[in-house]
């Protein structure tokens, strides 16, 4: 089971009540993100998925996927949304995803955020939403560039 964080609120609200930043980060320190492989790992369990089949799924070079998932390289901001389609994530899901990654969360004013929130949201995979950034004239994921 993913372990629900405490709101941003609620940590707004313990920094400002704590009598100094350092009592905060000692609180924070128990309330801290998983490391993004063993979240990744613990949707892959709860979800009954071979860590092939997720990192074939995101269209990611077999080898580093599984550096990633034993957390020997960091993903970049691509790469988790493209574990996010791989693991079958909604949008909700992967903004989890991304914020665990500590990565800038998808934005509906960015036009590459929205075209692939919208495939999120629409439960299509990779290839479509590599499909509609191409169409959309945008960066594709992984790094591609239009030629």
């Amino acid at each position: 089971m993913v372990q629900k964080d405490i709101s941003t609120r609620e940590l707004w609200a313990r920094l400002f009540k704590a009598a100094d930043v350092k009592e905060f980060l000692g609180e924070c320190d128990e309330h801290s993100l998983p490391t993004f492989a063993d979240y990744v790992l613990q949707l892959a369990d709860e979800r009954g998925m071979r860590h092939e089949a997720i990192i074939n799924a995101a269209g990611i070079e077999r080898t580093f996927g599984y550096r990633l998932l034993n957390g020997t390289r960091n993903p970049s901001r691509d790469t988790v949304i493209q574990m996010a389609f791989g693991l079958g994530l909604d949008c909700d899901q992967t903004q989890q995803l991304l914020k665990v990654a500590r990565m800038s969360a998808l934005h509906p004013k960015v036009k590459r955020d929205a075209v692939i929130a919208f495939c999120l949201h629409e439960g299509l995979s990779l290839m479509d939403v590599q499909q509609a950034l191409y169409g959309a004239g945008l960066p594709l994921l992984g790094g591609v560039r239009r030629a």
